[in-house]
């Protein structure tokens, strides 16, 4: 079940298409093969370690010979960063000032996004992994509206970062002399070049998902998924994010020849597999390597 031959490969698709059970079972293909492979869920409602029948956590797992899996814990991890930025901040802003930034980081922690900016966090640091831990990354994403922002994150996130060097620069070239007398290293600001450094991992992290890695959409033959399936193909491609092989799932035998017609034409250019629709759910690795061999076809002129 090897559909994609990109470093790092992430499985999106609209809730229920059965993203999680296909992610699995190319993320143990590829571990059968000899591959260290990391299988890692960035969605908030984990469903990966049912779908191996292991307990999985905050840190990877070993579930089998070359596979490891690992669900995020984004609330941890946001945690976490809390706690981290409140003690840098220390190093830059008086006492008295403390207990506000105190206070607006546990309101920050519970702001829109910060779960969704946490995993993408982690993502970051494993896609970093790659490949010297990890030879490959198989990643089981959150529905489709989370994995496209996720994905433009970096984008997105760049010039705000620039935007925040530019006010704490101009910032210091007013307070010039307070500057001088309080920095224990002259012309050295801490904040700034924690700004920078955020600011190049997030370009890096951008140019890695346009370079190593592929998304595999996942839909099943109906024609309102296939609408969103669709929309998610066309803003990839806007984001100049590699498409992997499609994956049309759950196919009955007795299937609407016109909505897979559609499905065919829309991944013709990048190849498409077909997997069956079964009568029951694969849990476990055994499952999962006895699924049927798919069928499909390779891209189009």
């Amino acid at each position: 079940m090897l559909l994609t031959g990109a470093a790092i490969t992430l499985f999106g698709g609209k809730g229920g298409v059965g993203k999680t059970t296909l992610a699995a079972a190319h993320a143990l293909a590829l571990a059968d093969s000899g591959q260290r492979t990391l299988l890692v869920s960035t969605d908030p409602a984990h469903s990966l370690g049912d779908i191996l029948d292991v307990r999985l956590g905050d840190r990877p797992r070993r579930v089998t010979g070359c596979l490891w899996a690992v669900e995020p814990d984004a609330e941890a991890t946001v945690r976490r960063r809390i706690i981290q930025v409140a003690d840098e901040a220390r190093t830059v802003v008086p006492d008295e000032v403390m207990p506000a930034v105190r206070r607006h980081l546990r309101h920050a922690a519970a702001a829109p996004g910060m779960v969704e900016s946490a995993l993408h966090d982690r993502l970051i640091d494993y896609v970093d992994q790659v490949p010297e831990t990890w030879d490959r990354l198989v990643v089981d994403s959150a529905p489709t509206g989370h994995l496209l922002r996720m994905l433009a994150l970096p984008t997105l996130l760049a010039p705000w970062v620039h935007g925040l060097i530019q006010q704490r620069e101009r910032a210091r070239a007013v307070d010039g002399f307070a500057a001088s007398v309080f920095d224990p290293e002259p012309g050295r600001d801490p904040v700034v070049e924690k700004l920078r450094a955020r600011q190049r991992r997030l370009a890096a992290a951008a140019a890695r998902l346009r370079t190593d890695a592929a998304v595999c959409l996942v839909t099943v033959p109906r024609r309102a998924v296939v609408a969103e399936t669709r929309r998610a193909a066309a803003a990839l491609r806007d984001d100049g994010i590699p498409l992997g092989v499609g994956v049309v799932n759950q196919v009955p035998s007795r299937v609407d020849t016109a909505v897979l017609t559609e499905l065919r034409a829309l991944f013709a250019p990048v190849g498409w597999v077909e997997v069956p629709l079964l009568d029951t759910e694969p849990i476990g690795v055994a499952a999962l390597r006895a699924l049927p061999r798919l069928t499909g076809a390779e891209p189009g002129p």
